[in-house]
């Protein structure tokens, strides 16, 4: 298998003193991806684009700053030591959860001043966000900076000693929890399209807005959370669990309560 074999690097190519590092090009590409699916969605679903336009700035400033603060509070004893390190977000270090909490402030102080429907809003914006989870995941790959147990399995990748964790040094191969985490998001991805279109079927005055929405904030917390079980990256610990899967387990509750809410609600503005 070639992740068995591959030693990747996180360059892409360099021009001189200037690098071009496979993270910050997936990132990118995933931001592209997205802004049009939310354009093609939003015409879908009946909503002026120009709502799309406006919010693109403000969604990915907010979501990178967002990623980024996450993964430094997770790792702040490295960042408290090596200050400059936090703005080097070119190497790779953002955390999801915190893409999620910007994006849903950025969609409520929009949703007040342009009088559009928060819901009608997130329903369109977390769908492609699960795909650009998916794409960003690699670059993770590229950085060797995610991945879990040692494992003896064909699908193993092998991580540098000095990308190696302490205490697993004498290891060479391990579990690409990217590779899991990314196909995952793809599958999520897929559902949420399928349950776009199906529930634009039946015509926007009978669609209950926040379904899509709820489903994604169940969907990929409930992967993050098993899957957590195997990563060996260091995190605060809330109640004996990994706080990526304490949030995790909060999300999942919270989706479920707002499924149920908004399933019980029909959507009466756009």
């Amino acid at each position: 298998m070639f992740l068995h074999t591959y030693h990747p690097s996180p360059i892409l190519f360099q021009f001189g003193p200037v690098s071009i590092h496979w993270y910050g090009l997936l990132v990118v590409l995933s931001i592209v991806a997205g802004f049009f699916i939310c354009l093609r969605l939003a015409k879908r679903a009946g909503l002026n684009q120009e709502h799309i336009w406006n919010l693109s700035f403000w969604l990915i400033l907010g979501g990178l700053i967002g990623a980024r603060l996450y993964h430094v509070f997770c790792e702040l004893p490295y960042y408290w030591q090596n200050p400059v390190d936090i703005f080097k977000v070119w190497q790779g270090g953002v955390g999801i959860f915190g893409v999620v909490a910007a994006g849903v402030l950025v969609l409520f102080l929009y949703s007040k001043k342009s009088k559009v429907s928060f819901w009608f809003l997130a329903d369109i914006i977390f769908v492609p966000l699960a795909l650009g989870q998916a794409i960003v995941r690699w670059g993770n790959y590229f950085n060797q900076e995610l991945f879990g147990l040692p494992t003896k399995l064909s699908w193993g990748i092998p991580i540098d000693f000095i990308n190696r964790l302490p205490g697993f040094t004498n290891f060479e191969y391990f579990h690409p929890i990217f590779l899991y985490e990314s196909i995952w998001n793809l599958i999520v991805f897929i559902i949420l399209i399928l349950l776009f279109k199906k529930l634009w079927e039946v015509g926007p005055q009978k669609i209950k807005a926040g379904l899509i929405f709820s489903s994604y904030l169940i969907l990929y917390p409930l992967s993050r959370f098993f899957v957590s079980f195997a990563r060996i990256d260091a995190q605060p610990m809330v109640f004996a669990w990994r706080l990526d899967q304490f949030i995790s387990l909060l999300l999942v509750t919270v989706g479920i309560l707002l499924l149920m809410f908004r399933a019980s609600r029909s959507r009466t503005q756009k």
